[in-house]
């Protein structure tokens, strides 16, 4: 007897149905069963509001996790800058698989780079963590730019550019790899510009926690240098006390001698929108080897930047 199709839920958007589409093919040479997509509709995907209205953490995860909940999907692929900070106790996160870039890029009109917009370019993007850091960049190179918040997909984005309403936008360079479209990019944003949202170009494939088989095969997809500088970042947003609609970067990334990994340094950034005050910092130490080392890793470095007044930056923070 053939064992049943495993079901993956996933959101409907062209860059969510490719990365479950890689995730779902690793699983079927995996385990050797057949797995089907199972489409969902989150907030997120339905809201037109801007992210940071609908309240950013959360609205394109819910109702992938209801579906795991109530047993329609086998397990779940989201991308890791999307879930919220705390995880609930009756999901886990089995495989966070080996990131991809985790920089931002640009795609401009002309081919130009960053550097290249003319005084006054209008950069669009729908992240105060990209505005900032943008903001900030261009006051410190004497640079004349306008930030204008929009959202949408990656078609809706690229083209404002091609049609002429914007001079620039920035996404996400693992994004536009996983649906082939890297070719559009006219400039990679340097991690020293531009920190990216903590988890950028990361994947978390979730199950319930009930189902341990499947947990445990789910694993063996698991990249533990990518969890390590995942955990790290995203435990400093969560120090924090940040959702992803507050202007927070982070990356961790290793520091070889050779080809032998010897630290891991963790950057995070933290800023005003219009770029007028950043808080920048970073932490090196010991590659975590423990969940607990790479959640203190940003904490300590969340708790320098607070000190440093990164608090202030955030605007009124939910309590």
């Amino acid at each position: 007897m053939t064992q049943k199709a495993l079901r993956l839920g996933t959101r409907r958007s062209k860059l969510a149905m490719a990365q479950s589409g890689h995730v779902a093919d690793a699983v079927r040479q995996l385990t050797g069963r057949e797995v089907e997509l199972v489409e969902i509709t989150t907030y997120g995907d339905t809201s037109r509001e801007h992210l940071a209205q609908i309240g950013g953490t959360g609205v394109f995860v819910t109702a992938l996790r209801d579906a795991l909940l109530a047993g329609e999907v086998d397990f779940a692929v989201h991308s890791l800058k999307d879930l919220p900070t705390a995880q609930p106790d009756d999901l886990v996160v089995a495989a966070m698989p080996r990131r991809e870039d985790p920089r931002d890029v640009l795609i401009a009109r002309d081919g130009l780079t960053f550097t290249e917009l003319p005084a006054g370019a209008r950069v669009g993007t729908g992240s105060p963590r990209r505005m900032a850091q943008l903001n900030a960049y261009a006051r410190n190179h004497g640079m004349r730019i306008e930030t204008v918040p929009i959202r949408g997909n990656i078609d809706t984005r690229v083209g404002y550019v091609r049609k002429g309403e914007l001079d620039a936008v920035v996404l996400a360079a693992a994004g536009l790899s996983r649906i082939g479209r890297s070719d559009e990019v006219t400039d990679f944003l340097s991690v020293d510009t531009m920190l990216p949202a903590p988890g950028q170009g990361a994947l978390a494939i979730e199950c319930t926690a009930a189902n341990a088989e499947l947990a445990a095969t789910l694993a063996e997809l698991d990249d533990p240098y990518t969890r390590a500088a995942v955990t790290a970042e995203r435990s400093l947003l969560a120090a924090l006390e940040a959702g992803c609609s507050a202007p927070v970067g982070a990356l961790a990334d290793l520091l070889a001698d050779g080809q032998v990994v010897k630290e891991m340094r963790l950057r995070g950034v933290v800023g005003t929108t219009d770029g007028s005050a950043l808080v920048q910092l970073s932490t090196t130490g010991p590659v975590p080897t423990t969940h607990d080392q790479a959640m203190a890793l940003g904490r300590e470095l969340a708790d320098e930047m607070l000190a440093k007044g990164a608090a202030g930056l955030m605007g009124e923070r939910a309590h």
